[in-house]
């Protein structure tokens, strides 16, 4: 019996594939740090058993500069076509994602202060 979400698991890994993120093994740990959710949901994902929400959805769609409805449902083109805007934030490595997240953590007054030692 196939997967319940076996076609967007092949949309998912088609569109990872496009950007050469993370092939073969490391995948799914890497999928899942990236996303903040766990092996088993990335997993999932990965193999058809899951669907992310639809906000989950949408950021993969711009984090790999695929169409939205191609990546959700199959349908039109993979990529964004003429007229269409590809994602509006290139995808942040690794550790830019690290230190956006130790920035969220901080309180706001060490976040302003940080902010004015950057400038």
């Amino acid at each position: 019996m196939a997967a319940p979400y076996e076609h967007f698991a092949n949309r998912l890994r088609k569109a990872l594939d496009r950007t050469d993120f993370v092939p073969g093994r490391g995948r799914t740990s890497a999928l899942a740090a990236r996303y903040a959710v766990s092996r088993e949901t990335a997993r999932k994902w990965l193999t058809g058993l899951a669907l992310p929400e639809l906000p989950r959805i949408i950021e993969l769609a711009k984090d790999f500069d695929v169409n939205l409805e191609w990546l959700a449902t199959g349908r039109g083109p993979l990529a964004p076509g003429v007229g269409e805007t590809g994602a509006l934030y290139r995808r942040l490595s690794d550790n830019e994602g690290h230190l956006l997240d130790a920035f969220r953590k901080l309180p706001e007054s060490k976040r302003q202060l940080l902010v004015k030692f950057l400038s």
